[in-house]
C-alpha cells in the first residue's frame, strides 16, 4: 500500500511539474480594445469583407502637385549613400515617380490577389489570402501566415506567393498563404490607444487564423514579423505547428552565449562557429559601436518621438520615399552605401520600390507604423516574451547581409526545437522581396521536415 501510494505521489509530482513547466512556457495575453472610445457592450462584428485597393484621379493629382513642389538640395561631393539618400539619385527617382510610374497599373497588380478586412478587437485588419488552384483530390493545402516588418508591407510577399501556392514540383507542399498588414501599417487600421505592441499584434493574428477556420498553421516572418510570429508561438503553441524566420536577433545572453563571445574567436569549432560567424561576430568593439550608431538613428527617433518626425514624412512624398528607400539600400547590402544610386536597382525595380512607398503614402500610415517602435521599446527589453524559450519546431534562414548575424548556437538558446538552420547563399534583410526563390525553398524544406514528408 505504501509503495503504491509513493508511486502515485511520485507520478502526481511529475505530472504537476510538467503542467507547471508547460504553463510557465506559455505567454499570456488578454483581449484588448483598440478602437475609438470605450469597448461597446454588443458582440463585435466578426464578418469577413472583401477589399480592393483603389485610387482616384484626385489622389494622383495631389501626389503630382507635391512632387512638383519638392525642393531639392545637393549632396556633398563623393558622399554616395554615406550621408543618407543621395540627392542626385533621389532626383532621378522623383522624376520617374512623377513622369513614368503608374500607380493605377500597380493597383491592378496589388489586386491580383484577393484582399479582405475583418474587425478584431475594435480595428479593421487587412490581409491577402491566396489559395492554391487545382489541388489533386485528397490533398489539402498547408496554411501559412507570413508577416512583414518596417518599412515593408504585405507587398513584400508578392514574389514568393506564387512559388508557395503553385509549386513547380509535385513533391512540394502547396501552401494557403495569408499575408496580413500589421495594425497601423498599410490598410490595417491603426490602434487608437497606447500600448499596442508585438504581443498584441500576435494575439490578433492568432485570432485571425482561427476566424479563417485554421486550428493549426505555420507562421513565417522577418523584421517585426520575426517577433510577432515568435510571440504567436508563445501565446498558442498548440495552434502553431512550426515557425520559420529569416531574422533572429540574439536572445538575452546566457552562460553558453557569453562563453562563445569570450572564446569563440580563438576556438570557433568548439562553439560550431563558421568562418562567416567569426567574421560577423568579432569585429573590433569600436567598429561595432560605430556601426550601431550609424545605422540605428531611425530606431531612436521612432522609439521616442515618432509623431514629430512622422508628421513631416506624412506631408512630403519625397521625404517619405527617401526615408523608406534608404533602408532598402543599406539593409539589402551594407556595401551599397558606397554607390551613388545606393544599389537600389540591383535587387529591386523602381516600380516595386515605389509601390511599397505608395502603400504608406496612400494609407497615411507612416506615423502609426513608426509608433510600433515606441510601443515595443518603451516597455524595456526585459519583457516576459523575451525571456521565454520557444518549443514549437523552428527553422531559420540566415541571410549573409542581414542586419544582425546570429550563429546557430545562439539561435538554439531561444528556439529549443530548431529543425533547420540554413546559411543562405545571398541576400539581406528584405528576403522575401530580394530572394523569393531561396526563401521559398527553405520554407518548403522546413515544413517538409516538420510534416515528415519526403525531401529532395
Amino acid at each position: 500500500m505504501y509503495i503504491e501510494l509513493a508511486v502515485a505521489l511520485g507520478l502526481g509530482a511529475v505530472v504537476a511539474l510538467v503542467f507547471l513547466k508547460k504553463r510557465k512556457n506559455v505567454l499570456k495575453a488578454q483581449d484588448g480594445w483598440w478602437g475609438v472610445g470605450a469597448c461597446p457592450q454588443e458582440p463585435e462584428d466578426d464578418s469577413i469583407r472583401p477589399f480592393k485597393v483603389e485610387t482616384t484621379p484626385e489622389e494622383i493629382e495631389d501626389l503630382h502637385r507635391r512632387l512638383d513642389q519638392t525642393r531639392s538640395f545637393p549632396s556633398l561631393e563623393d558622399s554616395q549613400f554615406n550621408y543618407g539618400f543621395n540627392s542626385k539619385y533621389l532626383d532621378k527617382v522623383v522624376s520617374y515617380w512623377r513622369n513614368d510610374f503608374s500607380w493605377s497599373k500597380q493597383v491592378d497588380k496589388l489586386n491580383k490577389y484577393p484582399h479582405f478586412k475583418t474587425k478584431i478587437e475594435g480595428i479593421d485588419i487587412h490581409y491577402v489570402h491566396v489559395k492554391p488552384k487545382n489541388l489533386p483530390e485528397g490533398i489539402r493545402a498547408v496554411p501559412l501566415m507570413m508577416v512583414h516588418g518596417w518599412p515593408g508591407s504585405f507587398f513584400e510577399f508578392y514574389g514568393i506567393i506564387p512559388l508557395l501556392t503553385e509549386p513547380a514540383s509535385p513533391d512540394d507542399i502547396a501552401f494557403e498563404v495569408i499575408c496580413p498588414s500589421i495594425p497601423g501599417y498599410g490598410f490595417s487600421e491603426a490602434p487608437h490607444k497606447k500600448g499596442f505592441d508585438s504581443v498584441c499584434a500576435a494575439h490578433i493574428f492568432n485570432k485571425l487564423m482561427k476566424r479563417l477556420g485554421f486550428n493549426q498553421y505555420y507562421v513565417q516572418g522577418g523584421d517585426w514579423g520575426w517577433l510577432i510570429t515568435t510571440n504567436m508561438t508563445q501565446l498558442d503553441p498548440n495552434a502553431v505547428k512550426g515557425l520559420h524566420v529569416n531574422f533572429a536577433p540574439p536572445a538575452k545572453p546566457g552562460l553558453l552565449m557569453m562563453l562563445s563571445i569570450l572564446f569563440g574567436r580563438r576556438f570557433p569549432k568548439l562553439f560550431g562557429f563558421t568562418e562567416h560567424d567569426v567574421k560577423r561576430i568579432f569585429p573590433c568593439m569600436e567598429k561595432l559601436v560605430v556601426n550601431s550608431l550609424k545605422e540605428t538613428g531611425y530606431m531612436h527617433i521612432q522609439s521616442t518621438k515618432p509623431d514629430t518626425a512622422g508628421r513631416g514624412l506624412n506631408d512630403s512624398p519625397v521625404g517619405l520615399a527617401a526615408y523608406i528607400l534608404e533602408k532598402f539600400s543599406t539593409w539589402t547590402d551594407p556595401e551599397f552605401k558606397k554607390l551613388e544610386d545606393g544599389g537600389l536597382e540591383r535587387k529591386f525595380s523602381l516600380d516595386d520600390l515605389l509601390t511599397n512607398v505608395m502603400i504608406y503614402w496612400t494609407s497615411r500610415c507612416i506615423i502609426s507604423s513608426m509608433r510600433f517602435y515606441k510601443e515595443n521599446f518603451s516597455k524595456g527589453l526585459d519583457q516576459p516574451h523575451a525571456k521565454l524559450p520557444v518549443y514549437v519546431p523552428a527553422g531559420v534562414a540566415s541571410f549573409p547581409n542581414e542586419l544582425m548575424h546570429t550563429p546557430k548556437l545562439w539561435v538554439t538558446q531561444k528556439y529549443r526545437r530548431l529543425k533547420t538552420y540554413t546559411p543562405m547563399a545571398r541576400g539581406g534583410h528584405f528576403a522575401a522581396m530580394e530572394e523569393p526563390q531561396l526563401l521559398a525553398e527553405d520554407v518548403q524544406n522546413f515544413v517538409k521536415i516538420v510534416e515528415k514528408r519526403k525531401r529532395k
